[in-house]
């Protein structure tokens, strides 16, 4: 028979673990959401940022580099990014670079500065990128059911290993809590996006 010195020992250790599952739960969802928003961010909507250029990468001296790590990026207004490199031979390689991002820009340059002209979107461009909204939402929602999926087979598996039946149903509740609060962080970037593209 278990003394009660191995009993309490055996029960903190299952306890440990299924706050290791929950903190893994959350960690993964956190990463799902973190891709969404720089997902998100690469969609563009009518407004210029300084972000739209953020997958941005230069030759610099035979090194891919980020934009932003040989240039300072501005927006002197809503429709304009100014692209400010630090040494004048990168007019050249950071308007090339540009282009080949394919962002749908056409960067102009005065010998000083590289000016990208953001045009407004149309209805239909619009339309499309809530559509690519839409999609990026579901597959940051796909990622924290498959957390949650993941998190409760784990839990059932201790069950089976002895956990009581108590905590394995506390710890669905806090997966199902960590779910809900993560799905409403979704929804509310999703709302924040469609509404940035929408506003004309």
């Amino acid at each position: 028979m278990l003394s009660a010195q191995n009993e309490q020992s055996i029960l903190s250790y299952m306890e440990e673990e299924v706050q290791l599952i929950l903190g893994v739960c959350e960690e993964k969802m956190e990463a799902a959401i973190k891709h969404l928003e720089t997902e998100l961010v690469h969609i563009r909507a009518g407004k210029a940022s300084p972000r739209m250029l953020d997958g941005v990468m230069v030759d610099y001296y035979g090194s891919m580099t980020p934009l932003n790590q040989v240039s300072n990026l501005s927006t002197p207004d809503a429709r304009t990014i100014a692209v400010q490199p630090w040494e004048k031979t990168m007019i050249a390689p950071i308007e090339k670079a540009i282009m080949n991002a394919n962002l749908g820009f056409n960067p102009e340059n005065n010998g000083e500065i590289i000016r990208i002209n953001v045009p407004p979107l149309t209805e239909e461009r619009r339309k499309e990128l809530t559509k690519q909204v839409g999609q990026e939402g579901e597959n940051a929602k796909v990622s924290i059911r498959n957390a949650r999926k993941e998190a409760n087979d784990s839990l059932k598996k201790m069950l089976k290993n002895g956990l009581s039946e108590d905590l394995e149903k506390d710890a669905e509740g806090d997966v199902q809590e960590l779910t809900n609060k993560f799905g409403k962080e979704i929804d509310n970037q999703l709302e924040e996006k469609n509404k940035e593209i929408l506003t004309i």
